[in-house]
């Protein structure tokens, strides 16, 4: 059973911890909180408190109307983290999540003077890089086609109709993030940066991978695990050991 936050319907956290660092996890495209659900309670993950972004329209929350533009979203996701960072904290974010913790990360910064320990960027290509598919506009049955190809959406959802009906305005609002994004250059962040990949991800390759260098002043990482666009499904014992091992120094800091 999940549990929602009693300070902000955008948090859950699944196992509150009472010190040390925070994890936010923010999901891929048409995703909620229980993506990360399984995090909370892994080993490596023990000792850190994971805290999972509920965007509108997803899980609790699907009467919402979803956000479709990325700035306001951040805006809003800016003043909703406030209350979680107040200790040493890093971001975990998948695809479409990962150039969302990215901008909030540069927003942070920029409003509020608060940097982050690490940044953690899975299945995502380097922001400044132009995707040149724009699918958010297309019709419906064109539109989940395309979604599909991802590999992320459960079989059991794709042959229920009325659920992929009630989920598409959510899926079209996190690709229009990504379809309309444009991105503006700002000094790289001052904090770490690694970078997830599946091995057999036709969209994100290594080398749109290792463009995140860019994006730091700090150390920077990129690690390749086998799987499709999802391995953070398939490869999610080998992929937390590592995300342990990197967030090892800042524990030390957190405690």
């Amino acid at each position: 059973m999940l549990t929602v936050s009693r300070v902000s319907p955008w948090i859950v956290i699944p196992r509150p911890v009472n010190s040390g660092m925070r994890l936010i996890c923010f999901p891929y495209a048409g995703g909620g909180a229980s993506v990360f659900r399984s995090w909370a309670d892994n080993e490596f993950l023990s000792d850190i408190e994971i805290c999972i972004v509920q965007l509108p329209g997803r899980e609790t929350r699907i009467t919402e109307p979803p956000v479709s533009n990325l700035h306001r979203l951040v805006r809003m996701l800016c003043e909703a983290l406030e209350p979680y960072l107040d200790r040493p904290f890093a971001f975990f974010g998948h695809s479409i999540g990962a150039l969302v913790s990215f901008e909030l990360a540069r927003e942070l910064r920029r409003v509020r003077g608060i940097e982050l320990s690490h940044l953690f960027v899975s299945g995502c290509p380097a922001p400044h890089l132009q995707d040149s598919e724009r699918i958010c506009d297309l019709p419906d049955d064109e539109f989940l086609e395309r979604v599909c190809r991802f590999n992320g959406t459960r079989p059991e959802v794709l042959n229920h109709p009325e659920l992929m009906q009630l989920m598409t305005p959510a899926l079209r609002a996190d690709f229009s993030l990504r379809d309309r994004y444009a991105h503006r250059e700002e000094l790289p962040l001052s904090c770490p940066i690694t970078a997830f990949g599946g091995m057999s991800d036709t969209h994100v390759d290594g080398l749109m991978l290792r463009a995140w260098l860019r994006h730091s002043h700090e150390r920077f990482q990129v690690w390749l695990f086998q799987g499709d666009h999802f391995f953070l499904r398939s490869a999610q014992e080998p992929l937390l050991e590592v995300l342990s091992s990197a967030l090892s120094r800042h524990r030390e800091v957190a405690r």
